[in-house]
């Protein structure tokens, strides 16, 4: 049989059009908020010119909003952190675009430097913080779109580090 009658028999998928799954236009899994914050994270100039860094608190912006979920856009100076806090129902994903953060939980301290990406599920506690010399950007993906954002008692370990904490996204 010849490698070219699968070919035959089956056609081209991709000239049957109604056989292709129709691209979403918003994310609607944990995958495609991943990707939607990767795309976001390459695309520069779509963020880039919109970051300010505040001598007195993070700097935040809310980049972009879809149903049931939303995009923020936060600069940190050295010393900036979150406070210790958790999500409400809402899950995250936290990337890194420049300079380097470090997410603190009662068990361990982690580096986050520019690319790093991670999911926070609904209920994660932690404390972010811009521990190094220089500024650093982050960007935000909350579903459903964050709604509350509880502050917790510090720990030991956050509390010498910590700044104060306001309600905003981290």
């Amino acid at each position: 049989m010849n490698s070219d009658s699968d070919l035959q028999i089956a056609g081209d998928i991709l000239a049957v059009q109604h056989l292709l799954q129709p691209a979403r236009e918003h994310p609607s899994t944990v995958a495609e908020f991943i990707g939607l914050a990767r795309e976001i994270a390459t695309d520069r100039p779509q963020w880039e010119h919109l970051v300010q860094y505040d001598a007195t608190t993070r700097w935040y912006h809310r980049l972009r909003t879809g149903p049931g979920y939303e995009v923020w856009l936060l600069s940190w100076l050295p010393g900036q952190g979150s406070g210790r806090h958790g999500h409400g129902a809402s899950t995250g994903i936290m990337t890194v675009l420049e300079g380097e953060l470090a997410e603190r939980t009662d068990s361990r301290r982690r580096p986050l430097v520019a690319g790093s990406q991670q999911v926070l599920a609904p209920g994660h506690v932690h404390h972010v913080v811009n521990d190094s010399i220089e500024g650093a950007v982050s960007l935000h993906v909350y579903f459903p779109g964050l709604t509350e954002m509880p502050m917790h008692a510090t720990t030991a370990d956050t509390a010498a580090r910590s700044d104060t904490a306001d309600a905003v996204p981290a």
